[in-house]
Order: C-alpha cells, then sequence, then structure tokens
C-alpha cells in the first residue's frame, strides 16, 4: 500500500492552487479593467463631438476641419468596404491552403510551405503599403481596372461600380492588400484546427468512400466550426484595426461621391494616423477620438455576432437528422 503524502506538502500544494487562483482571478480583472479604462477614455475625450453630433456623426458624410464640421460616414463605410473585401478574398485562399497543407500536400512539402505562409504575417505592414502604392496599384490600374472600365463602361451600374481614374489606389487595392495581410492569420489557424481532428473520424470516413472534399465538409469543418470562425474573426480583427498599409492605398479621400471599387476613400484608422497629429484641442480632435469610439463598438459588434453564431451553431448541433 502507498503511504499517504505528508501533511506539509499537502499544505504547500493548496496554497500554491490557492495562490494560483488568485493570480488567475486577478489577471482576468486587470484585463477588464483596461478595457473599461479605454472605453471610459474614449467616451470622455469624444464627449464634445458626441454632444454636438450624437448618432447624427454616424450618417453625415462631411469632414472639414476648415468649417470646423465632421462626420464619419466616409470613414465608417471605407472601414467597412475594405474589411469586407478582404474577407471575401482571404477567406477562400486560406480555407484552400488549410485544405491543401492538411489533406493534399506532400509531407516533406508541409513544413517549408507552412513557414513560408507564416512568415507574412511577419512582414512590416508598411512594407506592404509601399509595395501596394508603387507596384500593386500601377499593375491594378494597368491590368484590372482599365480593362473593366473598357468592358463595363456603358453599363449602368456595372459602370459606376468600375469607374474613377485609373491610379491604382482606392477601396478594391485597399481590400486586397488587407487580404494578403490577414491570410496567414486565417489559414494557420484554419490549418491547425484541421490537424487536430482524430484521424480516426476522416480515416472512416474515407473507408466509407467519401471524397476528400467530402471528408473535409462532412466530417472535419463540424468538427473545427469553433476554431475556423474563429481564426476569421481573427483575421477580421487585424482588417478593422490595420494602419499603415491602408494609409498607403486607400487614398485618404474625405468624400463619399461615388461606390466605385475604384475610388479614392478613407477609413477610421487612416484618418487618424494622417490627423491626429496636427489635431488641436476641440472639436476636431474629439472627433476623431469619436473614430476611435466608434471603430471599438463595431469590433466589439463583430466579436459578439460570432459568439452568437458559434453559440447557435453548438445548439443545432443536436437537431440535425
Amino acid at each position: 500500500m502507498n503511504s499517504p503524502p505528508p501533511a506539509g506538502r499537502a499544505r504547500t500544494g493548496a496554497v500554491i492552487d490557492r495562490l494560483f487562483g488568485w493570480t488567475a482571478r486577478i489577471a482576468a480583472l486587470i484585463t477588464l479593467s483596461l478595457l473599461i479604462g479605454i472605453l471610459v477614455s474614449l467616451t470622455i475625450g469624444a464627449w464634445p463631438a458626441i454632444e454636438k453630433y450624437g448618432l447624427g456623426f454616424l450618417t453625415n458624410s462631411t469632414w472639414d476641419p476648415v468649417k470646423n464640421e465632421y462626420g464619419g460616414l466616409v470613414m465608417i463605410y471605407g472601414t467597412v468596404a475594405t474589411s469586407i473585401i478582404a474577407l471575401v478574398i482571404a477567406v477562400p485562399v486560406s480555407f484552400g491552403i488549410a485544405l491543401f497543407l492538411t489533406e493534399l500536400s506532400p509531407a516533406w512539402l508541409k513544413r517549408p510551405l507552412g513557414t513560408a505562409i507564416e512568415l507574412l504575417a511577419a512582414v512590416p505592414s508598411i512594407v506592404y503599403g509601399m509595395w501596394g502604392l508603387l507596384v500593386f496599384g500601377p499593375i491594378l490600374a494597368t491590368f484590372v481596372q482599365q480593362p473593366l472600365q473598357a468592358v463595363f463602361g456603358g453599363v449602368p451600374f456595372l459602370g459606376a461600380l468600375f469607374s474613377g481614374p485609373p491610379v491604382g489606389i482606392g477601396i478594391l487595392a485597399a481590400g486586397i492588400i488587407l487580404a494578403i495581410m490577414i491570410i496567414p492569420f486565417i489559414a494557420s489557424v484554419m490549418r491547425d484546427v484541421f490537424d487536430v481532428t482524430p484521424p480516426m473520424l476522416k480515416e472512416s470516413a474515407y473507408a466509407l468512400g467519401s471524397t476528400t472534399w467530402e471528408v473535409v465538409y462532412k466530417v472535419v469543418l463540424p468538427y473545427t466550426k469553433g476554431g475556423v470562425i474563429g481564426g476569421i474573426m481573427l483575421g477580421l480583427g487585424r482588417a478593422l484595426g490595420e494602419t499603415m498599409a491602408v494609409t498607403f492605398v486607400i487614398g485618404n479621400f474625405n468624400q463619399l461621391d461615388s461606390l466605385s471599387l475604384f475610388q479614392a476613400a478613407n477609413s477610421i484608422t487612416s484618418a487618424l494616423a494622417n490627423e491626429f497629429a496636427e489635431a488641436g484641442d476641440g472639436l476636431h480632435q474629439a472627433a476623431l477620438i469619436y473614430l476611435g469610439l466608434v471603430l471599438f463598438f463595431i469590433t466589439f459588434v463583430v466579436l459578439s455576432l460570432s459568439k452568437i453564431l458559434l453559440a447557435q451553431l453548438r445548439k443545432n448541433e443536436g437537431t440535425r437528422a
């Protein structure tokens, strides 16, 4: 028979467990306090603009520091539009990368290819911005925008969608650059969660005659949907908060006179980067902080919706036939 542990060792273990528990609670409270502190400081800084414009700030497209009139619609539209374009491009590409690395790639290629994709995340955002402005922008204007304008110039809706001077900067260019930047994050998370799928489940599906796509669609994705959605939300958060790369290629134009994908626009982060250092105390600075507060709430709403979606998916798991 094993002898019971000494009383002193048991007491020491209980003290360490209690200390660890309190440390974890304190860390959680610090994180929550920082979040509340950021929200409160943004609200205080933006209060003059909130008091003057209220929620009308979100629907007003005028941004004129000379006349001291401010509205955030142009920046909000630019932020949301570029992030949506980035997700539309990045999610399918990331899914294909993760699928290839986990199901189709030869063993000798998995590690170097996965490392190369992850290295894209280490490239500074300003490098992406400079490359987008000097290299990608002219290519986009010459080989994409001009042919599209030549083909769809006379079509009522599509002609307006592709209109604008062929300079290679605008919402589409910013969205594509953002897509390139968030692909490493989404692809890495998808690859890791695909790898945690029990091999027995996949081998059983293959044994029943399933194709690779059927195994991924009916076995891997249902098993890893939480991680997949988490990876997509991680990429979306990076796209919403990216500053320097977007500032280089979006055009920094504070007017919403066209819904063209090639029209120069502005985003919340690029407006803050361009104007905050020069904004004096008063309404201009308060309006910029108001934009930061709006971006905070956009991110919060996106994360909340992702949590609701995950909860709904888990709720419906037992109702499938």
